[in-house]
């Protein structure tokens, strides 16, 4: 199978990248796949393509930008040059821009797609009805919300006419099926993106760092963190290191310079900015904690997984989509009310003054994070584009839960 793999990929900004970094990763290593097409965004540095273990060939394609009218017709111009048999697209919906003109044309590629006869699966990493807009930072119109739901009503529908729409949520699904009467819908898990060794679960000497990761700025606000840990000195003797590990949102240019300077007298707090794939195992092995400073959810997250494969302990937000997820994929954390500075405190504290409370969650999310691993992740991707070559070739409707179970089993 000739794969094409349409995704934001690092060193790019835009959302999604570290997922589509290790969905090619692992696909590449798969047997069925004779040759990876990856569909990407411009970006002045240079892709990383240089992985340890033999795999298929990659032909990069860099053709596309964030916000660019033209993507629709550059990004297919690419899938007939290249001619691939199966196309994924790792989307959610503002992946192609956050303008509500090259936003929806992106998203209109798998109808395009699946016109054109090409085996197409979707990857949805969120969906419009679970998205507060206001907190999320798109908008806080009320007409323009009103606006941004009709529209993703359409967009929703574009995407739901690939062969397969994938979602990682199983809360998803449920509402898809019953809005859209959609039948094919998959419920295929994020996967955790590496299975390392079992760490020892021990903290260096020096402070105990407390760390967030991610792109900050629309719905991850890094003040509250901030704000959280100055509390808890003032509490306690615990020795702490403030550590904001990645970027500005695409949607939020200039947002961590801001906080930089807002709490410039604050000590022992350190930006990393940009973290390459390379480096993001010591980030994450060197922090005591890692928290996550979400105002709202957007879907699945990948973060909470990578924390789990390095077997830390993590502070979230009593939001549905999290709470769904810790519950589906057993994960385990200390929660807090995102509106409160003093319960995120109390949460984080709560695991640095209690040592062993803090290794038992990490050996819990350790184990959780390598009872999915992205090889098993893709090789169930792998399977669904071999059922959909079967149904296009038979006249037979895929039966989706029945594949899911042979997958999972």
């Amino acid at each position: 199978m000739r794969l094409a793999i349409v995704t934001a990929y690092p060193p790019s900004k835009v959302t999604l990248t570290e997922y589509g970094y290790h969905l090619v990763k692992h696909f590449r290593v798969q047997k069925e796949i004779s040759e990876i097409i990856l569909i990407a965004d411009k970006t002045e540095g240079k892709k990383d393509l240089s992985f340890e273990e033999d795999g298929c060939k990659i032909t990069l394609k860099e053709c596309w930008n964030f916000n660019d009218y033209l993507n629709l017709f550059k990004i297919n111009h690419v899938i007939s040059e290249t001619r691939p048999d199966a196309v994924l697209f790792n989307l959610q919906f503002l992946k192609f821009g956050d303008k509500k003109i090259p936003a929806a044309l992106g998203l209109m590629l798998p109808l395009i797609c699946k016109l054109r006869g090409i085996h197409t699966i979707s990857l949805l990493h969120n969906i419009l009805e679970q998205v507060d807009l206001e907190k999320a930072g798109i908008t806080k119109n009320r007409m323009l919300q009103c606006g941004y739901n009709f529209i993703g009503k359409m967009l929703t529908r574009f995407v739901l006419a690939s062969d397969v729409l994938a979602v990682t949520i199983s809360k998803y699904r449920t509402i898809l099926e019953k809005k859209y009467n959609a039948r094919n819908v998959a419920l295929i898990p994020h996967g955790s993106f590496e299975s390392p060794p079992e760490p020892d679960y021990s903290l260096r000497e020096g402070p105990k760092q407390v760390m967030a990761f991610g792109k900050f700025g629309s719905y991850k606000k890094v003040g509250i963190l901030i704000e959280a840990v100055e509390m808890i000195r003032q509490r306690t003797n615990e020795d702490i290191e403030i550590v904001i590990a990645g970027t500005d949102s695409p949607n939020t240019p200039g947002y961590l310079e801001k906080v930089k300077e807002k709490y410039d007298h604050v000590e022992k707090l350190r930006f990393t900015g940009y973290v390459a794939e390379n480096d993001v195992p010591g980030v994450f092995g060197e922090s005591a904690v890692v928290v996550f400073p979400y105002t709202s959810t957007t879907g699945s997250s990948g973060v909470l997984h990578q924390a789990g494969s390095y077997g830390k302990a993590v502070v979230l937000p009593d939001l549905g989509d999290l709470s769904i997820l810790v519950n589906e994929e057993g994960y385990r954390g200390e929660f807090f009310d995102p509106a409160s500075i003093e319960s995120l405190a109390d949460a984080i504290q709560n695991i640095l003054i209690h040592d062993a409370y803090r290794v038992h969650l990490g050996m819990t999310n350790y184990r959780a994070a390598c009872s999915l691993p992205m090889s098993s992740i893709t090789q169930m991707y792998v399977d669904f584009f071999k059922a959909i070559q079967v149904s296009r070739s038979t006249g037979f409707t895929l039966d989706i839960p029945k594949l899911e179970k042979e997958f999972m089993a």
